[in-house]
């Protein structure tokens, strides 16, 4: 699971802001948003432009060394703070069972790696700088030439790809979980059409076209009635059909008739079906109730953090700050360089009971 993570001049952040998830509050309700003592579902809130958009693309920087096939060159424009030529500095925590993987890195302004370390419970594992390279002799040995082939390579090398491409690793090295939890990782959003970043999907795939050739054309209809209580009657696709048709007397095609809300809905029950399975690990979700009504987002919600992974999402909804849906300690705010829980946003004691939203709209949580 992701513990920590902490970005440094990055786009709109100036200073360095950290996102602590390994500190829950000792709440006694929504006990499913905790997982192994680390904050497994969260909404976060702030203004616009306060960087809620900009700290899930930074989570998924990562995504860019360790799965470099998966980010469209659009996402280095803009780069670094302001868009100067700073470099850019990231630090994840990781919680692998017994293990905790601390891993930093730093990139040059176009997103190139300048240097990267890890520490596994505090042990450093390796470090590499410009032509200098240390690692733990105890984990690792590398013969003299693989330490060589690391401080004289100039093509921007990522280490751990290094290592498990050209390294025997026992099976379960935490190395493999790395890599493994980053290839189980996706941010996406319904904005601008279906903008994700990630391996689970394949770019330019139709939606329309998943449902049909994997026969879940009722599952879909059913997931409509249950998220949004709209009831579809689809037409049974017929061979090589790509577009779904609802039966009003005469087929009709569900893109003419579908609300921008309902075809949201189509997007993301496209993910929901990638998502519920046993390697996917992080999810964060940008706007994702940007078409929805207040209730509905309120069932997405719900539906979403049901899922075995970690999954966040970006909102201006206050609506769905409440207690029925997540603890104080889960519903975050960001603005001016900096993200805590609502819990560590006031000195009152939230209860139960009390109206979070309500508390919220008066100014009782300020960070």
């Amino acid at each position: 699971m992701l513990k920590k993570f902490a970005v440094t001049s990055y786009r709109g952040f100036k200073e360095r802001l950290e996102w602590n998830l390994s500190n829950p509050s000792n709440y006694n309700f929504s006990g499913y948003a905790i997982k192994d003592g680390i904050i497994k579902n969260g909404i976060i809130y702030g203004p616009n432009g306060s960087g809620k958009s900009n700290l899930g693309m930074a989570i998924f920087d990562i995504e860019h060394h360790l799965s470099p096939n998966t980010i469209d060159p659009k996402y280095f424009m803009n780069y670094s703070y302001a868009n100067t030529m700073r470099n850019v500095d990231f630090e994840y925590t990781f919680q692998f069972g017994d293990k905790e993987l601390q891993y930093n890195y730093t990139n040059d302004y176009n997103g190139n790696i300048l240097s990267e370390e890890l520490f596994v419970n505090g042990k450093l594992v390796f470090r590499h700088t410009y032509n200098t390279f240390e690692y733990d002799n105890e984990e690792f040995t590398f013969s003299d030439m693989f330490v060589s082939q690391i401080k004289h390579n100039g093509n921007n090398l990522v280490i751990v790809n290094f290592i498990t491409m050209n390294y025997p690793l026992p099976k379960g090295h935490f190395l493999l979980k790395l890599k493994d939890f980053v290839k189980g990782m996706l941010w996406f959003r319904s904005l601008r059409g279906n903008e994700f970043i990630g391996e689970l999907g394949k770019s330019g795939e139709s939606l329309e076209g998943y449902i049909i050739e994997n026969r879940l054309v009722d599952d879909f209809a059913d997931f409509l009635n249950k998220v949004s209580e709209q009831n579809f009657k689809f037409v049974k696709p017929k061979e090589g059909e790509k577009a779904l048709l609802i039966d009003f007397g005469r087929p009709v095609p569900f893109q003419l008739v579908a609300s921008t809300g309902t075809k949201s809905l189509l997007l993301l029950y496209y993910w929901y079906k990638h998502l519920d399975s046993d390697n996917v690990y992080f999810v964060f979700i940008d706007e994702f109730d940007a078409f929805y009504h207040f209730r509905l987002a309120y069932e997405v919600c719900k539906k979403m953090f049901n899922l075995k992974c970690q999954v966040f999402m970006s909102s201006h909804n206050t609506y769905l700050m409440t207690n029925d849906l997540l603890r104080p300690d889960c519903n975050f705010i960001l603005n001016n360089n900096l993200i805590k829980p609502l819990c560590d946003c006031t000195e009152k004691e939230i209860r139960f009971g009390n109206n979070v939203e309500k508390l919220y709209r008066g100014g009782a949580f300020n960070i």
